[in-house]
């Protein structure tokens, strides 16, 4: 017993070794492009969000592993459970981006305060992050939400990320675009979505109507803030 508690022991050790250990290599990494006060900023902006989900996890009784991260990526946490349906799953999703733009309103308001560049430059970074992840397709989190209204809703996603891609060229938007193919795929009775009980997707029309309106709110103000402090910062 005692050899089966030390095990379980160092096995939770590992996983904080795990997450901190990826957040500093993280910071490490940003640190040689943008300075070690920017990248310190910006991981604990994307923690927040993760720390969001993972909240909202085990809030919802599901089993969930600490944040991991990835420089240039971003982070995740693993859920270990699958959600009971499709109105845990939006919850689930929709923690991340409001812990995320309240941390990011933390960062703004004290710019004000102290004058600072850094924090509005975060700050900005903040909305902008949030706002990029409530695109409306699976696997981002926007895709995660709008699937209470219905898995359909991401297809409204692809021009999106099609546009942003065209604008920007970058391999992020590419690697998105690669996991959300079996998504959209599942839309058409194909792939992982058969897996899903029947009355998975079943939820009330209040529900619709509640996080619809959280989605499009927490969307029009994170955009709003967006282009504010990207005015601030000199465009």
């Amino acid at each position: 017993m005692k050899s089966l508690f030390l095990l379980l022991k160092a096995a939770k050790l590992g996983k904080v070794a795990l997450s901190g250990g990826t957040m500093l290599l993280s910071m490490v990494t940003y640190a040689f492009v943008s300075g070690w006060r920017y990248a310190v900023g910006f991981v604990l902006l994307i923690f927040f969000h993760e720390m969001g989900h993972f909240v909202a996890a085990r809030q919802r009784g599901l089993n969930v592993g600490a944040p991991t991260f990835i420089p240039f990526v971003g982070a995740w946490i693993q859920l270990k459970d699958i959600p009971h349906d499709v109105e845990t799953e939006a919850y689930v999703g929709i923690a991340g981006p409001v812990a995320g733009t309240v941390a990011s309103i933390a960062c703004y308001y004290a710019s004000e305060s102290s004058d600072s560049r850094l924090l509005l430059a975060l700050a900005y970074a903040g909305f902008m992050l949030n706002l990029f992840n409530l695109i409306p397709i699976s696997p981002l989190d926007g895709g995660r939400i709008t699937a209470v209204l219905s898995p359909r809703v991401w297809w409204v996603g692809t021009p999106i990320l099609v546009g942003l891609f065209l604008w920007n060229p970058s391999p992020m938007l590419i690697f998105i675009a690669i996991l959300a193919i079996p998504h959209l795929l599942s839309t058409m009775g194909r792939g992982q979505a058969n897996a899903l009980p029947q009355d998975y997707y079943r939820v009330s029309p209040q529900t619709r109507l509640s996080y619809g309106t959280y989605y499009l709110g927490l969307a029009a103000f994170l955009g709003v803030m967006t282009y504010q402090t990207h005015q601030m910062l000199g465009g």
